[in-house]
């Protein structure tokens, strides 16, 4: 199982990006890294720990309710040399950034009074986030870079460095330098947080007492430090990727990482995935009370109201997502940890036979046209609790704004989309059968199924999940006139970047076109234009390179 397996440490580049052809490429990037370590902190590094961004085929805003997704890295990562300090405060860091634009910084963690939490405490975000042994400051409030830093170390610290130990962590010397667009819906900021994690585990020798399903679990914690409450794709992504494949990942009853083959890189007709940037930046900590925080309280609200329809009994405090509500009320005991009796098959049926249920969510007399969401009272009267237990429940822990809470259609996203990501798989698993035949040939109703998907998938984004935007809206609609099989938003959403299955001797013209009709990319040629509009290649997961 590739979440059971430890986390790679190599000695050559050409190890850390699988091939010589990318490393000979990227070398001069990686020497620039160690020589400008070197210039400012009077020595090489120890170490660099890589994190790769990743673009989400299909399956966004449904792992956080615990249903399966369909990421897969991408070249582009985030990087961060490091190397232990000569500074006297021992666990001290100062951090620099390749990038002018963001000043250094220097800060040291504190130790709290307060006792370390207990196991059970730190599974749950919100006292993990509220009851830790250590102090590093991090304000929610305002986005800073080296935010993403700190809480890549909490993790480490809180894991590793009780107050009751005697022993104390390394002072670190860091340099950040990252090639993942912000804000652009690839995962700057898991990628960000995963390579920190990792420094702090390299620079005070712990990288060997994780596997990688225990550093994508720390990280989601970390990235939580930030204000997002993540529900792990983009952290499982960026760790346990591999080349060639997408992953089929899984989050109940435990995480499961499952490689699938992307035939259409290397049958015939091959086809390839673009990445295009909307150049709209939209980072998940900004405004995530109105959006992505947002999204995970509707759908736990919605899988509480829902099991009332379904006459599926809840504890007053419990705050069960999606995923475990549909499992009992389809008869399946399913404790975490052990193995799931809903296989995908099984699942798939599921779906499809809780998606009739769904409508019961709908306000009753309202047309397409019409306020479909729920007043706050509307919501709580809903849930069957009253007003003080359903604060508590869900809202104590995160800060959301809204008027109307869409119930109804976030639920209906979360199953809809959850269907197509099972049928998504189930076409490139049919597809790399195919590629086995003595021609090897791929027929193009596999890549039209795959772009039927797509597309539906960014229709419900849109106009259900509600986390596009005008202008990535705008570029889908390029993209399909430009010849795409189909296209979607990725990531978090409203902006960012962008994916279209493009037919591989099509992507000049494919690229061009978008350049010719997007309005934002007037102007732009060479390097610049490279940065925005690239075909993907799966990349390997996270992982460091030792020097020393």
């Amino acid at each position: 199982m590739a979440a059971e397996l430890p986390i790679p440490v190599y000695t050559s580049l050409t190890d850390v990006l699988g091939d010589l052809q990318t490393a000979s490429v990227q070398a001069s990037r990686w020497n620039d890294v160690v020589e400008e370590f070197e210039k400012r902190f009077g020595k090489k590094p120890a170490y660099i720990a890589r994190a790769p961004g990743r673009v989400n085929l299909i399956g966004d805003h449904i792992d956080y309710v615990l249903f399966g997704c369909l990421p897969a890295a991408v070249e582009q990562d985030i990087l961060f040399a490091c190397g232990p300090s000569s500074q006297a405060s021992a666990g001290s860091v100062a951090a620099h950034n390749l990038n002018p634009k963001f000043a250094p910084q220097n800060f040291t963690p504190m130790l709290k009074s307060a006792p370390i939490p207990s196991a059970t405490e730190q599974k749950e975000a919100e006292k993990a986030v509220n009851a830790e042994s250590w102090d590093l400051d991090i304000n929610t409030k305002e986005l800073r870079w080296e935010s993403y830093v700190k809480a890549g170390y909490y993790g480490v610290l809180n894991h590793f460095f009780p107050p009751s130990s005697n022993e104390r962590p390394v002072p670190i010397d860091i340099l950040v330098t990252g090639s993942v667009p912000a804000g652009s819906g690839l995962s700057s900021s898991a990628a960000m947080v995963v390579a920190s994690t990792l420094s702090f585990l390299a620079v005070n020798n712990k990288l060997g007492e994780l596997t990688k399903g225990q550093l994508v679990e720390m990280a989601m914690e970390n990235e939580q430090r930030v204000g997002v409450n993540s529900g792990g794709m983009d952290q499982a992504a960026s760790v346990i990727s591999m080349p060639s494949s997408a992953l089929y990942i899984t989050f109940f009853p435990f995480l499961h990482a499952e490689p699938i083959l992307l035939p259409v890189l290397r049958t015939n007709p091959r086809a390839v995935f673009v990445c295009a940037n909307s150049l709209v930046v939209s980072d998940k900590a900004v405004g995530a009370k109105t959006r992505y925080n947002l999204r995970v309280v509707e759908t736990l609200a919605g899988a509480r109201i829902l099991a009332r329809h379904l006459n599926v009994p809840l504890q007053p405090t419990e705050r069960p997502p999606l995923r475990i509500v549909l499992g009992r009320w389809l008869g399946y005991t399913e404790t975490k940890g052990q193995p799931s009796e809903l296989d995908t098959d099984k699942l798939k049926d599921g779906l499809k036979k809780v998606l009739a249920e769904v409508e019961k969510l709908r306000p009753a007399g309202r047309a397409d046209g019409e306020e479909l969401g729920l007043t706050m009272e509307e919501m709580i009267k809903e849930s069957g609790l009253d007003k003080k237990t359903f604060y508590e429940v869900y809202l104590s822990w995160v800060e959301v704004e809204a008027t109307h809470f869409q119930i109804y259609k976030r639920v209906k996203h979360v199953f809809e989309e959850s269907l197509r990501v099972i049928e998504f798989r189930a076409a490139c698993l049919r597809a790399a059968d195919a590629a086995q035949t003595p021609d090897g040939a791929l027929p193009e109703s596999v890549l039209r199924e795959l772009g039927d998907l797509m597309d539906t998938s960014h229709e419900s984004s849109s106009k259900t999940l509600e986390n596009s935007c005008p202008e990535v809206d705008e570029l889908v609609r390029i993209a399909k006139e430009a010849g795409a099989y189909g296209s979607r938003v990725t990531g978090a959403g409203w902006g960012g970047c962008t994916v279209s299955l493009v037919a591989e001797d099509k992507v000049d013209a494919f690229i061009e076109h978008l350049v010719a009709h997007y309005p934002a990319y007037k102007g732009l040629e060479g390097e610049a234009l490279k940065q925005v509009i690239f075909a993907t290649k799966p990349s390997s997961g996270a992982c460091v390179l030792k020097l020393e």
